[in-house]
């Protein structure tokens, strides 16, 4: 989900709700092998397993131990793929802040490394930064705001990155470098609550992470995603900090 969060900026309150996938399809199972949930408990977030050691996130997911769930496709189900593995650390970025959603992005190590096989695999990080355009899928087990749509069963919506003039026209003043909006100006397709810290993947690379907007596909509000091409060498630089 994106995690409902209000900030006040341009004399106006945003709602950062908890995303969850609006407009989509369920995903075919395990087609999205690098997808977690985090579990403190419920499903309260989601992330990416970028190799057996380590998941990203969403910062504003931070708790300071979490179960990860790997190899899910229904939530409620024990499907007999699941993996669940303790957090031994839950890193956030040192430069996040909750009161504009900037640098929104956490590391989580597990406790042991996660088996590898065909329902979880990790997926790579960005080579380079991925231009407006770009087609991408977001997954998550958010809100699907419908009646027919199985949210305890991992949701997929294919959107595009959107140009920097398009992502700063919809939040004036609010969008940072480290940030960039995927979606469709006429709303009805979205990311949404429960989503936040889930994956965009574009061409095979975890380009965004779920993270903030206004409401939940309404026009002229995409979504706002986390740039992780711009997190490389933090990432790096955690991960060879805590072998």
């Amino acid at each position: 989900m994106r995690s409902l969060v209000f900030v006040l900026l341009i004399g106006a309150a945003f709602a950062t709700e908890d995303d969850k996938i609006v407009g989509g399809y369920e995903c075919t199972p395990h087609s999205q092998p690098h997808q977690v949930s985090l579990n403190s408990g419920y499903h309260f977030c989601g992330g990416s397993l970028v190799n057996e050691n380590w998941v990203v996130s969403a910062a504003h997911c931070y708790k300071s131990r979490v179960e990860v769930r790997m190899g899910e496709h229904n939530i409620r189900v024990n499907e007999g793929t699941e993996q669940f593995i303790s957090s031994s650390r839950v890193i956030r970025h040192p430069n996040y802040s909750s009161y504009n959603i900037n640098n929104d992005i956490m590391l989580i190590k597990l406790s042991k490394p996660a088996t590898l096989n065909q329902y979880v695999q990790p997926v790579a990080l960005p080579t380079s930064c991925a231009p407006a355009g770009t087609m991408c899928t977001v997954s998550g087990w958010g809100n699907t705001m419908s009646s027919s749509a199985d949210r305890n069963k991992l949701q997929c919506l294919d959107l595009p990155i959107l140009s920097d003039k398009d992502c700063d026209n919809s939040y004036p003043g609010m969008i940072t470098d480290a940030m960039f909006c995927a979606g469709y100006l006429e709303g009805g397709k979205d990311s949404c609550q429960g989503d936040s810290g889930s994956p965009l993947v574009c061409h095979g690379e975890v380009h965004g992470l779920v993270s903030w907007g206004m409401g939940c596909a309404q026009p002229n509000y995409p979504g706002v995603y986390v740039k992780v091409c711009e997190f490389l060498y933090w990432i790096q630089d955690v991960m060879a900090a805590n072998p």
